[in-house]
């Protein structure tokens, strides 16, 4: 299934004025079950003008760490998953979530805030309590699984894990006033929302 991203964002991301170099140290999956540092994207991405409130700086610290735990999952899924169609998601998956956290990191660097490393959210306490996000024990069974079992596994979590963005975004596009990131909120809303229904079709469950 292909998700059709918005004409603004793929602008705003392709945008390269050097407005400021970043290095990100997203966490990911060895192959091994340890986290270890996984190719973050290091970009120069530039940062449109317009006014930012505290709902704009909460989502961008919240998305950024959550992404980069759905990043995590989908690097597993590389060597864990059994069926082509699971390993296709996750490579969409990764691919669309990391130019994201690339370009909320931007913005939180031109604020002057502080870009969360990891996958720990800032001033969100325990990142599992972010909505969607996996603990430490469902990650250790992921890790653990293989075959058909983690790739039911990987799409019942990562349904939920979208459904926790999609609500993150929502209140975004509610509260926030900075014009890029509720287009990036919607954006988030559509692409999750699609990819949700296709998971749930791949489980062969409705609702």
């Amino acid at each position: 299934m292909k998700i059709t991203r918005s004409a603004h964002r793929r602008t705003v991301l392709a945008a390269a004025l050097a407005a400021s170099v970043l290095s990100l140290a997203g966490c990911g999956d060895d192959g091994n079950g340890s986290a270890a540092a996984s190719p973050s994207p290091t970009a120069s991405v530039s940062v449109p003008a317009g006014e930012h409130n505290q709902a704009d700086i909460d989502f961008a610290q919240g998305m950024i760490p959550h992404h980069r735990q759905a990043v995590m999952m989908s690097d597993m899924a590389e060597t864990r998953a059994s069926a082509d169609e699971v390993k296709a998601l996750a490579v969409k998956i990764r691919k669309a979530q990391e130019p994201e956290i690339a370009t909320m990191s931007a913005w939180l660097t031109a604020w002057g805030e502080k870009v969360p490393q990891g996958m720990g959210g800032m001033d969100h306490g325990d990142a599992s309590s972010m909505p969607g996000m996996m603990n430490d024990q469902q990650l250790d069974d992921m890790r653990g699984a293989s075959g058909a079992a983690f790739d039911s596994m990987f799409l019942t979590q990562m349904i939920r894990h979208h459904e926790g963005a999609v609500a993150m975004a929502e209140t975004e596009k509610k509260e926030g006033a900075y014009a890029p990131a509720k287009d990036l909120a919607d954006d988030i809303i559509t692409a999750q929302k699609a990819e949700i229904a296709q998971m749930r079709e791949m489980l062969g469950t409705t609702g």
